[in-house]
């Protein structure tokens, strides 16, 4: 990282994974992948991701990891996971993943 360049971080709104955004553009999200489709393209990328998040998790063997039962991510890709998110997929986005509504 260049003197002065600030790593943007951010969280999927599908996952909680957590990257760059540049990242996002390049690889999408391990977890979501196609079912979001933010691979090279950027606006999907700002649209299904959120800068604004608490705490991360890093995650490197999800199947042994009781921190990754505990936060139901157990069946996710290791990684960073934010533990919080603000913010909120679209209702087609949250389709496409089988998000239901909680009352």
């Amino acid at each position: 990282m260049a003197r002065g360049e600030k790593k943007q971080w951010r969280a999927c709104l599908g996952c909680n994974f957590v990257q760059s955004a540049r990242d996002f553009v390049q690889y999408g999200c391990p977890n979501c992948g196609d079912r979001l489709d933010m691979q090279q393209d950027g606006r999907r990328v700002a649209q299904c991701t959120t800068a604004v998040f608490d705490g991360m998790i890093a995650m490197t063997k999800p199947d042994e990891s009781w921190v990754a039962k505990w936060q139901r991510i157990e069946k996710r890709s290791p990684g960073m996971y934010a533990v919080k998110v603000t913010g909120r997929l679209i209702e087609e986005d949250r389709e496409r993943l089988g998000i239901r509504e909680v009352a």
